[in-house]
């Protein structure tokens, strides 16, 4: 562990950075914002980058860690592993809890959970990589996804006459899904425990790269971002109910954020379809969500302090 200056015994705050996923560069970045903005609002904020070591972990974070903001992305930060250390632990943290965080971070299950609600997205199906190495499981164009991973790490798209040939174990199971020719959708919402969800604001991304991958998301001058978007108001007010459905359906707490795609080709609301939910929302210079929040009137520095407040509810 390594602390920041300004002590303030009553704004303990330990922020998890880090960790062990595909995604750990984008989360160093994310908790150094979210730690300086918080030490500048005075809290006691102590970093800690978790090994993958249950003992090292439960060692490292005590009740005296006051509220753990998770800044963790991907793999063993967004998926339910560290909120079921952390409850075991007795620690309040930010963002979704376990069953929340584990069914989001599971794309065809977040997909079947909102879509109980009325939630379109595209039909999907399940394969092994060895089944799609042999043949192509729906026409092309369609994707294929990594169940679970964030930040669309590992996500292509498949054309006709492209090569069949998965990386990767051959029984690992992917998800493959129809591509949705059009333009790029994101809203993020906010809600503390027992409050309804509020969709922030739609945001529209044209990328560079071929689709908006890992790249395009984190790297600058790879994606331009339009806030609000400028599409027709029944399209921008239905993304945001069905991300606010998406977000109080799976049960997520303080900020997600939900992506879609919108072939505006189709008539009215019925080229909009639902792709994720992303219980760990990126909080770099370039993110999303920080970018929506101002829209309402929210710095960086007031987003980070909301969530740690709405984590302090799990006390």
């Amino acid at each position: 562990m390594s602390g920041t200056t300004k002590r303030a015994s009553d704004k303990r705050v330990t922020v998890l950075m880090g960790g062990w996923s595909a995604e750990r560069d984008v989360s160093l970045v994310s908790g150094s914002g979210v730690a300086s903005a918080l030490a500048d609002r005075g809290y006691d904020v102590t970093t800690f980058d978790p090994p993958r070591d249950l003992v090292a972990i439960a060692a490292a974070l005590k009740p005296s860690s006051g509220v753990i903001f998770n800044a963790l992305h991907g793999t063993g930060g967004e998926d339910g592993t560290i909120q079921a250390i952390l409850d075991l632990l007795g620690l309040p943290y930010t963002h979704s809890g376990l069953l929340a965080s584990a069914v989001a971070m599971n794309k065809p299950l977040a997909k079947r959970v909102a879509a109980s609600v009325g939630v379109p997205s595209p039909e999907g199906i399940v394969v092994t990589r060895r089944q799609l190495g042999e043949d192509h499981p729906m026409p092309p164009p369609y994707v294929v996804k990594p169940i679970a991973e964030g930040s669309s790490v590992g996500i292509r798209i498949v054309r006709e006459g492209a090569n069949l040939q998965e990386d990767g174990a051959p029984d690992e199971a992917v998800l493959v899904e129809p591509f949705v020719r059009g333009r790029e959708l994101t809203v993020g919402v906010m809600s503390r425990p027992g409050e309804t969800p509020r969709a922030l604001g739609v945001t529209e991304i044209a990328y560079s790269t071929e689709m908006f991958d890992y790249t395009a998301k984190y790297s600058a001058g790879h994606a331009t971002h339009t806030l609000p978007a400028e599409i027709p108001p029944p399209v921008y007010d239905a993304a945001m109910r069905y991300a606010e459905l998406a977000h109080g359906t799976i049960g997520c707490e303080g900020v997600t954020r939900s992506d879609f795609r919108w072939d505006d080709s189709r008539p009215g609301t019925e080229g909009l379809f639902f792709l994720e939910i992303n219980t760990q929302p990126g909080m770099t210079p370039i993110s999303l969500v920080p970018e929506q929040a101002r829209l309402v009137g929210m710095s960086y520095g007031d987003l980070v302090e909301w969530i740690v407040e709405a984590g302090s509810c799990r006390r």
